[in-house]
């Protein structure tokens, strides 16, 4: 099996490559994608990311009409790769990577001209509501209502953990519109204006001490029916759809991982302790080459997730597979980062004694939070038991 580009698209990649060296010369630390921005790197993240979409970059997959190139999944995985790698600051993943694909396949065509081009240009920025302070792994369990009034409906409750919350412009979210039938078929999928009279957001502060995430309550707001993805009590399919796209979105992840081993190596072989070379030392030397391997693998599996997409497919448990092992392997790497730095290693971005500028100490905290954020381990696991291995059900 020959598992090489074409020609065509490693001469993307370089392209890729040229762009984010030349616009983003001193991006040479991580510690603002896990930290989260202040209001003037946000205004940049986003004015970048707007860059991007005028290039059909940040939805190179979809269709030239919705703002995109038309062209197949292995383009936008190597851009995905690329971006993450150089730390490129975005602000489109959700909208780009998750949301918008589900309402290319459920929604309307007047749905996709008011929403995609939008997303795709960084006009629009997303949040997701799927979280509540009682449903998180059982999806299912929303409690959040929908209630039919005229030609709206009229929606109450709580979402928690609802990343960029803050920044967002709209938000997709399931909410309950029929209490009296099983859980997985009384849920409504909706788009939700986050301007809307009776969204009320808080923040949440993370171990970080970012503020990335946030509760959001939902006071009698008024959404149009037209707001409504798919049909009424069809949100469950639609928000499986959505969360196979979130595992999806993987690419990202697994470029992050590849800078950073890289990084920590290049820092290795210039480290000393009692005058030793710390690169000449067995265990650091296996270890690190173990993680370059399980970059590697990551890569592959993610590769086969957006195979599978670009073939027509939905991937459930590859997606998880996918999702699993690359969190994994991140948090691996960070780990393994600290042990090589010892104490030094905990101190923050800032300091003058930080290793690495502090880099590592919040890919540490990151990582550790991104095994669970979007589907748990055990969620992952159990999807590939069942699914995947035919495994029943307990």
């Amino acid at each position: 099996m020959d598992f090489r580009f074409t020609a065509e698209e490693e001469a993307f990649r370089r392209e890729v490559q040229e762009y984010l060296q030349r616009e983003l010369p001193h991006r040479d630390t991580g510690g603002a994608l896990w930290k989260g921005e202040t209001g003037e790197q946000w205004q940049f993240a986003r004015s970048f990311t707007k860059k991007l979409g005028e290039k059909g970059w940040t939805a190179i997959s979809w269709p030239q009409e919705y703002g995109g190139l038309g062209l197949t999944g292995m383009e936008s995985i190597i851009f995905n790769e690329e971006a993450a790698y150089h730390r490129a600051p975005r602000v489109d993943t959700m909208g780009t990577g998750i949301v918008g694909p589900t309402i290319l396949v459920h929604g309307t065509e007047e749905q996709k001209n008011r929403f995609l081009l939008p997303t795709a240009c960084a006009d629009i920025v997303w949040c997701q509501g799927f979280s509540e302070p009682n449903a998180g792994s059982d999806s299912a369990g929303i409690q959040t209502r929908a209630v039919e009034d005229g030609d709206d409906y009229i929606i109450s409750g709580q979402k928690i953990f609802t990343t960029l919350a803050h920044n967002a412009d709209w938000c997709y979210m399931t909410t309950r519109t029929d209490p009296d039938v099983p859980k997985h078929k009384g849920l409504s999928y909706f788009l939700v204006d986050m301007k809307s009279p009776g969204i009320t957001v808080r923040p949440l502060i993370n171990m970080l001490g970012a503020h990335s995430f946030n509760e959001v309550y939902f006071d009698s707001v008024r959404v149009p029916k037209d707001n409504m993805l798919g049909e009424r009590n069809q949100g469950w399919m639609i928000m499986v759809t959505t969360l196979n796209y979130e595992r999806g979105t993987l690419a990202s992840m697994a470029g992050m991982a590849r800078r950073t081993v890289d990084d920590l190596v290049a820092y290795v072989k210039e480290l000393k302790h009692n005058g030793h070379r710390v690169a000449l030392e067995p265990g650091v030397r296996h270890r690190l080459a173990d993680m370059a391997i399980g970059v590697r693998l990551a890569r592959l599996l993610v590769y086969r997730v957006i195979w599978m997409q670009k073939k027509g497919l939905i991937p459930s448990y590859e997606a998880s597979i996918a999702k699993l092992y690359t969190d994994e392997v991140n948090f691996h790497i960070a780990s393994l980062a600290m042990e090589i730095l010892g104490l030094h290693g905990q101190l923050a971005e800032g300091s003058k004694w930080a290793p690495m500028k502090g880099s590592m100490e919040a890919a540490y905290l990151s990582h550790l939070g991104s095994l669970f954020a979007g589907g748990t381990p055990e969620i992952q696991r159990s999807v590939i038991a069942t699914v995947g291995l035919g495994l029943p059900r307990r």
